[in-house]
């Protein structure tokens, strides 16, 4: 069988006792319990490189390996979305994702993704790596985080642009809008990151079971209880910004996640847009920098802190 992607995990003792069909669903939200049953059954998930059951025990040192399967095919069509396409070119393709858009299909989301659009606008032509749930995906932004995201349409530019993520040599310029007045003009937060033990759809700072994290800020404007930051990506890690500003104690403004739970504010989700994404061209080597506008929601919501 065809596998988007391997999964491997090695059980620590926070996870001793627990069912095997619980702990998948912990480490990805859109994998719901009854799928990764489906999963099991269909020996798709191997414990120290053997089938079990859904209720399995897992040891603390089991070794876990999944090979997630693509959706099938017919679950992933064409839709004919509008896109705010910023660049484009036979290798490679930067679309501006609004709020609100999940980038692929998956548990719950098979359609109205960026990937149904983009099937629709390139015809198909992008890049199969990623697999039939992921074609052209080289990295991802939140659901309800706004801006740049790169695309391949081959699977040369798609190796290419994978590698100069690894070697942190694209650029990406985030802007937010956090609750509280950063003092100070500049600041990284070097801290790394891992799934919250005790919520686990989660992430935190964390030691054990964690990659290195570092992101680089600096205070753009200082609002009415709030701060506009730019924040310039070193590493890309799952929910990196929204967890290292509410380490620092300034949380982004709509976070349903790491924010206040109660969101007094006209934006839905976090105010969070990729403002900019720079890389070099798979095929030509020259380097291409795209900058996408805040989007009206949180211009909005700027001026409105402005105004306080």
């Amino acid at each position: 069988m065809d596998i988007v992607e391997r999964h491997e995990w090695e059980v620590t003792e926070e996870y001793e006792g627990e069912r095997l069909d619980k702990f998948l669903p912990s480490f990805h939200e859109e994998w719901s319990r009854a799928r990764v049953q489906d999963w099991i059954r269909d020996g798709l998930v191997r414990v120290n490189g053997q089938v079990k059951k859904s209720n399995y025990r897992l040891k603390q040192g089991d070794q876990v390996v999944f090979d997630e399967p693509p959706i099938a095919e017919l679950e992933v069509a064409a839709e004919a979305i509008p896109l705010d396409i910023r660049y484009e070119d036979q290798d490679v393709i930067v679309v501006n994702k609004p709020r609100g858009m999940v980038v692929h299909p998956g548990a719950g989301n098979e359609t109205g993704t960026l990937v149904n659009a983009l099937l629709a606008h390139c015809k198909g032509e992008l890049s199969g790596i990623g697999g039939v749930a992921r074609p052209g995906i080289v990295h991802r932004i939140d659901k309800d985080t706004s801006g740049l995201l790169m695309v391949a349409k081959t699977d040369l530019a798609h190796q290419s642009l994978v590698e100069q993520l690894k070697e942190h040599s694209v650029e990406r310029v985030y802007v937010a809008v956090v609750h509280g007045v950063i003092p100070h003009e500049h600041g990284t937060v070097d801290a790394p990151l891992g799934r919250d033990p005790n919520h686990r759809q989660r992430m935190t700072v964390i030691h054990k079971n964690s990659k290195q994290a570092v992101t680089h800020f600096t205070v753009l404007e200082r609002l009415k209880n709030a701060s506009l930051v730019e924040c310039r990506l070193e590493t890309g890690r799952t929910h990196q910004i929204r967890v290292h500003m509410k380490y620092i104690g300034y949380p982004l403004i709509g976070d349903p996640v790491y924010g206040p739970k109660k969101n007094n504010h006209p934006i839905t989700g976090q105010a969070l847009h990729a403002k900019v994404i720079g890389f070099t061209h798979p095929r030509t080597g020259e380097r291409i920098r795209v900058e996408a506008e805040l989007p009206a929601d949180m211009e909005n919501l700027i001026h409105i802190l402005k105004m306080k």
